[in-house]
């Protein structure tokens, strides 16, 4: 590492929102780099110097108490590096629940670590189509779709797990602990009113302080407000990568058309392993041409040693000849079954990449993502290209070289234009 320390870290509560972070903070021209562990210091040697440290977790699939002995032990090792913001990166809809995935169990956490007392909370990000106006949330159901408020959005408001009831995110987080949470509204961020509006906020002694965000403009006010704010000590913030474009002075607008891929550097097909359920997702999945379907039962899977390996052997025969993308069909019973089943779906990835040589992998779906990319040998990503808002191309560090270097996307289930499957394979 350089003399230096980095400027920035961030946790990403799952492995898709931690590398969209990532690609916001590389395209911004920070030197940044994702861990998918608490780095050792050779793992810090070998990534050189760096602006920005992040280290992608899993905690939103998690019951507080586990949250708190895996936070704490991040919020040290990002206080010991010297960081002087922290960002728990969360998903930019904020589904989350008192019993699982709670960002008020996250800010207990890391709160004693970054002892600031400004604790911003960031509600929107335009350029993914989310949107905090008044203290509510709103959010695009896929790809330049219809704006919704969160507790009536056709997915989020369903989701089989953390459900979200409630549109005014203060409410939200009061049931998830954060039960004095100020206003800073999108009126105020023109002129001397952000800073007048913050420090009524800071007055009231509020546990936090929620930020609306309606336009791209937005953030860079409150990027200001942020920084000035920074002279009072080590920052904690919560929410999605509009915190780092926030930070890093660089909003990003929603392109008008994505640029090419970057090409995979090493030869090979492309497997894609989506186990998301999000109606986009599945969307996706029709329009996907030039791929041999594998569809994956969620009960065998979790019940019967022989048919992964049987799926296993379909996979790599298949991947000889052509792209593969395996399905995952929808568990039966209760939400913990969804967990269940991304775990085995990681063991099957595993199975398969102990031989497969690909040129790309593409994880769909967020505890999926999250559970499949830690079954692997990996212990870190950087950025190669965009992709598509909100899902980058990555590139994975490992000491195996069969693995080092590999092309990886990681979507989650809200993310992409209706031709992702076919957009990531058109430089295979």
């Amino acid at each position: 590492m350089a003399n230096e320390a980095p400027r920035y870290g961030w946790y990403g509560d799952d492995f898709t929102g931690a590398t969209d972070t990532l690609a916001t903070l590389a395209e911004a021209g920070q030197r940044a780099l994702l861990f998918l562990r608490i780095p050792t210091q050779a793992q810090l040697a070998s990534a050189g110097p760096l602006d920005a440290v992040g280290i992608a977790g899993a905690t939103r699939a998690m019951a507080p108490e586990d949250m708190a002995k895996e936070l704490d032990e991040a919020g040290r090792f990002f206080a010991a590096l010297g960081v002087g913001l922290l960002h728990y990166k969360c998903c930019s809809t904020f589904d989350s629940a008192p019993e699982v995935g709670s960002l008020g169990a996250a800010a207990r956490a890391l709160r004693p670590h970054f002892p600031n007392p400004l604790l911003p909370v960031i509600g929107g990000q335009p350029n993914l189509g989310r949107y905090c106006l008044f203290g509510n949330l709103f959010a695009a159901a896929g790809a330049g779709g219809t704006v919704h408020r969160i507790d009536r959005h056709p997915t989020m408001s369903t989701h089989p797990v953390t459900p979200m009831g409630e549109a005014d995110l203060r409410k939200h987080l009061a049931a998830q602990g954060l039960e004095r949470v100020a206003l800073v509204d999108y009126r105020s961020h023109e002129g001397e009113r952000a800073g007048q509006s913050l420090d009524t906020a800071l007055a009231v002694a509020s546990e936090a302080v929620l930020f609306d965000v309606a336009r791209p403009s937005d953030l860079v006010a409150i990027g200001t407000l942020l920084r000035e704010q920074m002279s009072a000590g080590p920052m904690l913030a919560i929410g999605a990568s509009s915190v780092a474009q926030a930070f890093a002075g660089f909003p990003q607008a929603a392109r008008a058309e994505m640029p090419k891929l970057a090409r995979p550097a090493s030869g090979g097909n492309l497997l894609a392993l989506v186990g998301s359920l999000s109606p986009v997702t599945r969307a996706q999945i029709e329009l996907a041409e030039g791929y041999d379907r594998i569809a994956i039962d969620p009960a065998r899977l979790t019940g019967e040693p022989a048919y992964l390996e049987a799926l296993r052997n379909e996979a790599l025969a298949r991947l000889a000849r052509r792209n593969v993308m395996l399905i995952t069909d929808k568990p039966v019973g209760a939400p913990s079954e969804t967990s269940k089943v991304a775990a085995a779906t990681g063991a099957l990835l595993r199975a398969i990449m102990g031989e497969a040589r690909l040129a790309r992998l593409v994880v769909a779906g967020g505890d999926t993502s999250t559970l499949a990319i830690r079954s692997l040998d990996l212990w870190g990503l950087s950025y190669r290209s965009p992709c598509t808002p909100g899902a980058p191309l990555c590139r994975a560090h490992s000491d195996d070289t069969r693995l080092d270097g590999l092309d990886i996307v990681l979507k989650g289930g809200q993310m992409g234009t209706p031709d992702f499957f076919n957009r990531v394979a058109e430089t295979i």
